[in-house]
């Protein structure tokens, strides 16, 4: 059984940062019974230079403290992950003492070969691997790293081991951003699994190589985590939820449009707009100009949504907080809010979408072309109820469309068959009326299925407003249509006959328009309270 070593170098201890990386790393390679060590709390003291390990006491340091079980549980070690953030351009002083008390295991004799110098091993170390995991500070490692690689370099050899170095550390303490984190923690645990099958491929370094968020946006928020202001002359203490919202601010992504979201703390009695514009976003506390949409939450809730604990979307239906004017914003927030992700290709096939043509298209025709011709209509039925199968592998089939086709063809069948077309047309808006009906009581409604593309896809499910929203629109079209066949029916006895297609496509043209127009009032209007 291998045997892995983890040297937590964090003054933190558990609640470091870069053990959260390191945890989600052993995880992946499925070494869950790496031991881990506690440097700080290890007590290394320092090295004292006197170089009895070399010539009085040859592997032993004089220094009577826990280094030398470390030492040993080192030198059994398969692979030695050293888990630290950066401090100062380096590793945390107890690290360095650790570090340092490593002479033992060297050898005092000049190695030959080694053009800068250096020491052989003492022990046969060959088997031995070694793995940097360690955050920073910065917005990217590159540039920062140089002491530490320099000094792995040395004493591991500078091809021997594997470094894992993530900028912007700090923000895996931060709740509010726990999606990106998250994102990039599950790179991490593949990096471990093809680490511990081998090595971490490329594709994964360049990944885990990519910062979480731009430059700009990820300076922004780490100015505004201090909790004081910027202008030094000041040194007056930000307020907590102006620094949240600074934040909040700082994930802007412009898309073009101006706008100016105000938001309003009901609990703490606390008003701020952030200007979004073409170029990014800025926080002000007075002057304010005529809001665009302006959010009235109480604060602890919105901190709430804001780590996850709570959807935005559950929060709206609870009416835990209210949206006035243009609500438009609030159908793109995660666009415009939402967690960043580095820019990859993605390799996987698309996902095919839903179309509402590929249900109504064999409903249509038997409308029609029954009413026109029985028997070429009626054949036609057939011929496309047969044909949407096909479609299925162009769009996502939909249990609706998989109910209608078989009833098509069965109501077609009817006709040729010699049954009542008056009475077979008629039955048919009926049929598709209660279909309809039936789709506004399931936890899905019919309509939620083909709109749910304009709304984040499958994530849109999740959504309470906008499944009470289709739940409606659903009912409402089903409704329609079992009205539908009293006067089909009564048409079909007159001179109106052939025409009744046509006729009745006029009243779900309009629905159409109530359709999409209900779409955007009904869930601004909710949000208002």
């Amino acid at each position: 059984m291998m045997k892995i070593l983890v040297l937590n170098g964090s003054p933190k201890s558990e609640y470091s940062n870069t053990m959260c990386l390191t945890r989600a790393f052993l995880n992946g390679a499925g070494w869950a019974d790496a031991e881990i060590i506690d440097v700080t709390r290890a007590g290394v003291k320092g090295c004292l230079g006197c170089f009895a390990c070399w010539n009085k006491t040859p592997g032993k340091c004089v220094i009577k403290d826990g280094m030398g079980e470390i030492l040993s549980k080192m030198i059994e070690a398969d692979v030695i992950i050293w888990s630290f953030p950066l401090y100062y351009f380096s590793v945390p002083g107890d690290l360095k003492n650790l570090i340092d008390r490593q002479l033992p295991l060297a050898l005092p004799f000049m190695a030959k070969g080694n053009e800068s110098g250096g020491h052989p091993a003492r022990n046969d170390l060959t088997h031995q691997k070694h793995l940097i995991i360690s955050t920073c500070g910065f917005w990217t490692p590159k540039g920062n790293y140089e002491a530490v690689t320099s000094m792995f370099d040395h004493f591991c050899g500078k091809d021997d081991y594997t470094a894992i170095f993530c900028g912007q550390g700090e923000l895996f303490r931060v709740p509010e951003l726990k999606g990106r984190t998250d994102a990039y923690l599950e790179i991490v645990r593949r990096a471990g699994a093809e680490y511990a099958a081998g090595g971490i491929h490329d594709g994964t370094q360049a990944e885990l190589a990519e910062p979480l968020y731009p430059r700009e946006v990820f300076e922004k928020m780490a100015d505004a985590s201090w909790g004081i202001a910027k202008d030094e002359d000041s040194g007056t203490p930000a307020d907590e939820s102006l620094n949240f919202t600074t934040q909040m601010a700082a994930l802007y992504r412009p898309d073009g449009v101006e706008r100016v979201l105000e938001f309003y703390y009901t609990d703490i009695d606390k008003t701020y707009q952030i200007l979004l514009t073409k170029q990014g976003s800025k926080v002000i506390t007075d002057g304010f100009k005529p809001y665009t949409t302006r959010i009235e939450t109480p604060y602890s809730v919105w901190r709430s949504i804001a780590r996850g604990e709570i959807s935005g979307q559950d929060a709206m239906f609870q009416r835990l907080y209210k949206v006035q004017g243009d609500f438009k914003l609030m159908l793109k927030w995660d666009e415009l809010f939402g967690a960043y992700a580095p820019a990859k290709p993605d390799n996987r096939k698309q996902q095919r979408k839903t179309k509402m043509l590929v249900l109504l298209a064999p409903w249509i025709v038997i409308w029609t072309a029954i009413a026109i011709n029985p028997v070429i209509g009626s054949a036609a039925g057939i011929a496309v109820a047969a044909s949407v199968p096909l479609l299925w592998l162009a769009f996502r089939p939909v249990v609706y469309e998989q109910i209608s086709v078989p009833i098509v063809a069965g109501l077609s069948l009817a006709v040729l068959l010699g049954m009542d077309v008056r009475l077979v047309v008629s039955g048919s808006y009926f049929i598709f009326g209660l279909m309809w009906l039936i789709g506004a009581f399931p936890k899905i409604p019919l309509t939620a299925y083909y709109s749910a593309a304009d709304y984040g896809e499958e994530k849109a499910f999740a959504n309470p407003l906008f499944i009470s929203t289709n739940r409606i629109l659903t009912a409402a079209w089903g409704a329609l249509y079992l009205v539908t066949p009293v006067w089909t029916y009564i048409l079909m006895g007159t001179d109106f006959s052939a025409r009744i297609g046509l006729i009745n496509s006029i009243l779900p043209a309009l629905m159409g328009v109530f359709t999409v127009w209900f779409q955007k009032w009904y869930p601004a209007r909710f949000a208002k309270g």
